[in-house]
């Protein structure tokens, strides 16, 4: 089955995403119009500075339409959701960005509800048939370890670097434009 839309879910925090203090999400999606073409989503979320699943997960299904030929996007929160959203909701695939499997004792991340049950993995495995990540290991906010770890439990075409900190304030993201023009032409 073949991809026919990308949505971008970005972090907690942005809660206008078509500005540069967002983050690289607005020159990503118009690059990857560009170079690949498709349709590709950038929408205000719902509650977007605690990024509440019980909000999110329905507005990805019942508003942006995610399905079997959507590429998630996700950062941080965004990229939490996206697991979660493939738990249960067949995907063409997730790229997460700085992901985490745990709240890190941080009072917002525990309101998210996204960290109250186990992680299931293979469910994810089975509805995203591609699955890439991207992760630092001078990240601020997040454990070195929690970011290997989903890169490991996924089996995830993984970009690690240790300079990139949590992907955040900078207004371009080349290497994940690249990733996708290459693993979308195959």
């Amino acid at each position: 089955m073949a991809c026919e839309k990308i949505v971008i879910l970005p972090g907690n925090g942005c809660a206008n995403v078509d500005v540069k203090s967002c983050n690289w999400y607005p020159w990503v999606q118009n690059q990857l119009k560009q170079t690949i073409g498709l349709e590709v989503l950038l929408e205000n979320m719902p509650d977007p500075d605690v990024g509440r699943e019980s909000l999110w997960i329905p507005f990805m299904k019942d508003k942006l339409h995610c399905d079997e030929k959507t590429l998630l996007i996700g950062h941080s929160t965004g990229a939490v959701a996206a697991m979660r959203y493939a738990e249960n909701n067949k995907v063409f695939g997730i790229v997460l960005v700085a992901p985490c499997v745990t709240d890190g004792g941080d009072e917002t991340e525990r309101l998210s509800g996204y960290f109250s049950r186990p992680w299931e993995w293979e469910k994810i495995i089975s509805n995203a048939e591609l699955r890439i990540a991207f992760g630092s290991s001078n990240d601020p906010l997040l454990s070195w370890s929690e970011i290997e770890e989903v890169m490991d439990k996924l089996k995830t075409d993984s970009y690690k670097y240790t300079d990139r900190g949590h992907f955040s304030g900078d207004s371009t993201f080349k290497e994940i434009v690249d990733a996708l023009t290459v693993a979308l032409k195959k």
